[in-house]
């Protein structure tokens, strides 16, 4: 029997706007941000919380004196922690020309899991998109981003060789999702996409093909422009090609410009038999152009994907491609961004993944 008078601490559960608070304050207590919170929608993104919790959570440090909240205008920080208490930034920046939502579906999920992997080790991870542009005013965007968010170490994906440059010569910790531009030196992983190009155009002269072309975006980006020298070198290469061609096609990425490159393809006297294609939603845009034009695959034209897309696997006839166990290329994301954040240095030689080639049905052999 339970007296009376002994005192029953019944259980609760925490919110998740205390939640949220309570991470929040952790971050202001590490000295994450200088002067400002970032924007509700951010804090959203970086917290993976509802805006309504956010702002809960907010209301609380407001309460508690963190925060002075300004309607229509950034929050304040009203507390600071002393210099000998503020710790390492643990905000990881991720950059990239383009929205994570527009990229290849194996990339998505690495990325996915790395952001997961970094979480469980204690770190926030923000998204920088930062289109072409000009490299100053590229420079300017990722310095203030870096600046304002006490950014501890960068992840870059697919941008120019300005902004690689620039976080070079700023010692800024950085693993470039992709290859560098030459005479940057900085630790990167990617898809080996010279052997990769280089492999295909020598699989499509062996087959018969002497007028090929290589689809690929005008990037700038050094996996994009490593394809144009391997799709090159395997005509240079092979004294039995003398007589073959192989086309690097530019385009600006949409649809239309897609079309109009291989319009010109195609009403050429002398039209190429085999494509190279970049990009798995390019290739998608080119099978639909070849269909409209009545020209079957591989009957017609021969078509070879760089890059991989879970699809290609299903379709009818299965689409000839290059791939690689999504397991091991996360888990190789994953430990090399683990040793950066931890050791704060990655050595700067490239660790480059050549993937496996899948034959496909959409490659046919010349008589």
């Amino acid at each position: 029997m339970i007296s009376s008078r002994v005192p029953i601490e019944i259980p609760t559960r925490r919110s998740l706007s205390s939640q949220a608070a309570a991470a929040i304050r952790k971050a202001i207590q590490e000295g994450t941000w200088e002067e400002f919170l970032p924007s509700e929608r951010r804090l959203c993104t970086l917290f993976q919380v509802s805006r309504p919790t956010v702002r809960t959570a907010l209301h609380l440090l407001a309460k508690e004196g963190l925060i002075d909240i300004r309607q229509g205008r950034r929050n304040r920080l009203l507390s600071k922690p002393a210099p000998e208490e503020r710790s390492r930034s643990q905000l990881v920046g991720f950059i990239t020309h383009e929205p994570l939502s527009h990229m290849g579906t194996p990339l998505q999920l690495s990325i996915g899991t790395l952001r997961a992997h970094l979480a469980e080790q204690g770190f926030l991870t923000e998204v920088l998109v930062c289109p072409s542009g000009s490299g100053k005013s590229q420079q300017r965007k990722l310095e203030s981003f870096i600046r304002q968010n006490r950014i501890f170490c960068c992840v870059i994906m697919s941008v120019s060789r300005d902004l690689q440059e620039w976080l070079a010569e700023k010692n800024v910790p950085t693993l470039v999702l992709g290859s560098c531009h030459p005479e940057v030196s900085l630790p990167s992983l990617d898809i080996d996409y010279r052997s990769v190009c280089r492999h295909a155009a020598g699989v499509l002269l062996s087959k018969g093909h002497r007028r090929m072309a290589l689809i690929v975006p005008n990037s700038g980006v050094a996996g994009d422009l490593a394809s144009e020298e391997g799709f090159k070198e395997a005509v240079a290469q092979r004294p039995n090609a003398q007589n073959a061609t192989a086309l690097v096609v530019r385009h600006n990425g949409s649809t239309a410009n897609i079309i109009t490159k291989l319009n010109g393809l195609f009403k050429s006297t002398r039209p190429p038999t085999a494509l190279l294609v970049a990009k798995p939603q390019h290739v998608w845009v080119v099978i639909i152009y070849l269909l409209k034009r009545g020209l079957a695959v591989p009957q017609d034209v021969s078509l070879v994907a760089r890059d991989y897309d879970r699809i290609f696997e299903t379709v009818s006839p299965p689409i000839t491609h290059y791939g690689f166990a999504e397991a091991t290329y996360a888990e190789r994301l994953s430990r090399l961004m683990l040793q950066m954040v931890t050791q704060g240095y990655l050595s700067s030689e490239p660790l480059l993944i050549f993937p496996k080639f899948f034959p496909g049905q959409t490659v046919r052999r010349l008589d």
